[in-house]
């Protein structure tokens, strides 16, 4: 197969959470335990950094690994959903994993995953794993698709274990509380390794403390023990959280032998874009116009962007808006401004939310625009009917920047 045929059979043939929503959600680790046995568990011939966490996980990732590689090391980097290509998933010092060995990879064990019935996600974390056991990375930092506590990533021994924050996203398949929520992500916590917890929430600092107290593991809340704060190339005054979970998670990494100066983390911290190809984190477009991208799309992730939008000078606000078709609009149409022309679309996947559903749900709550067929015809039409002096937004799903960038 090429390539894009292999792309094609994964994509099509493997329940994918991001495109088919909870018929693709396993609650089990058998899977993926076999897949590694299977693989002669290649997660156990490098070290590595487990991040999870509701909202800024992908950033402070990207973050880890960017200053991780400016100290020297040889940094492999799993993350998800990808924007543009597959490939974006799995990477070494920034460069993307070769077509050529996802190639070979899933036509040399096409025939277990298919008797095994392996998800699309647990395939690609042995994927991941394998390519940085046969790259000899010196570390990599590994972000939880879903969850933690069953999520196919949490087969690892981390050096340290990091969980940004909680809030309410996914909860048919974590919970319908910040405890519950908390409990899974706090899945990740492994006995005696230290655990990093971005931001302190009084509904889930007592789960979190009780199960690195069950598991003899020091934590660490960043909030309450970094007052220093650095600059990034991640623009979005959201990131300053990030950067707090990033420095402490690169002290407790220190403490562990690690030899990461003040200058890679300073100069780690502003290259993120360069050295790891992060995109869609409050990325300009362009500038007359200002048009502004961003993957925020729960309600915690659209606070944090929609306070930044309220930050920026313009004349006249336009949204372009989709979203996913298990989106619950309820909990984030009150987040958006009334005093914006809004240009609903429907991103090109199968979960995608119909515009004109979009529209009327939308409309009892005061937020007024037009249809469009497609993602980039609302963007033109958006770009037709901005002046100079506007601003653009585009988001509420990861798709629909994806279909921009």
């Amino acid at each position: 197969m090429t390539y894009q045929d292999t792309v094609n059979w994964m994509f099509s043939q493997l329940p994918m959470y991001q495109r088919q929503g909870q018929v693709a959600y396993k609650a089990d680790l058998s899977n993926t335990l076999k897949l590694t046995a299977h693989l002669n568990n290649p997660e156990l011939n490098f070290k590595s950094v487990h991040v999870a966490g509701t909202n800024g996980k992908g950033s402070s990732s990207h973050m880890l690994a960017s200053i991780l590689q400016e100290a020297g090391y040889k940094v492999g980097l799993y993350t998800s959903p990808h924007l543009k290509d597959f490939r974006e998933r799995i990477k070494i010092n920034g460069r993307e994993i070769s077509k050529q060995f996802v190639v070979d990879f899933i036509s040399s064990n096409k025939m277990f995953f298919e008797s095994n019935y392996l998800s699309f996600f647990e395939m690609t974390v042995g994927m991941a794993f394998k390519y940085f056991s046969d790259k000899q990375v010196d570390i990599a930092i590994i972000e939880v698709g879903l969850g933690g506590r069953l999520d196919s990533t949490n087969v690892i021994t981390p050096e340290v274990s990091v969980i940004t924050n909680i809030g309410m996203d996914h909860t048919k398949f974590l919970g319908n509380t910040l405890e519950a929520i908390a409990f899974e992500k706090g899945g990740i916590i492994k006995p005696n390794i230290p655990v990093v917890i971005g931001e302190t929430q009084k509904e889930t600092a007592l789960v979190f403390n009780t199960l690195a107290k069950k598991y003899d593991s020091e934590i660490i809340f960043a909030d309450k023990n970094i007052t220093e704060i650095y600059q990034s190339d991640l623009k979005g005054s959201y990131q300053s959280k990030n950067i707090k979970t990033v420095i402490q998670t690169i002290k407790t990494l220190k403490n562990k032998g690690y030899k990461i100066s003040n200058k890679h983390l300073k100069d780690g911290l502003l290259s993120v874009v360069k050295n790891t190809g992060l995109l869609g984190r409050w990325q300009v477009l362009n500038y007359k116009p200002k048009t502004v991208c961003d993957t925020g799309h729960n309600k915690e992730g659209l606070i944090y962007v929609m306070e930044q939008l309220k930050s920026e000078v313009f004349n006249r606000l336009h949204l372009v808006f989709g979203v996913v078709n298990d989106k619950d609009l309820s909990s984030i149409a009150d987040l958006l401004p009334k005093n914006a022309t809004y240009y609903f679309c429907k991103p090109e996947i199968s979960r995608g939310l119909d515009e004109n559903v979009l529209k009327s749900e939308l409309a009892p709550y005061g937020l007024i625009g037009n249809v469009y067929k497609s993602v980039n015809e609302a963007y033109k039409a958006a770009e037709n009917e901005a002046d100079l002096n506007d601003f653009i937004f585009i988001g509420g799903s990861t798709f629909v920047v994806a279909e921009i960038i």
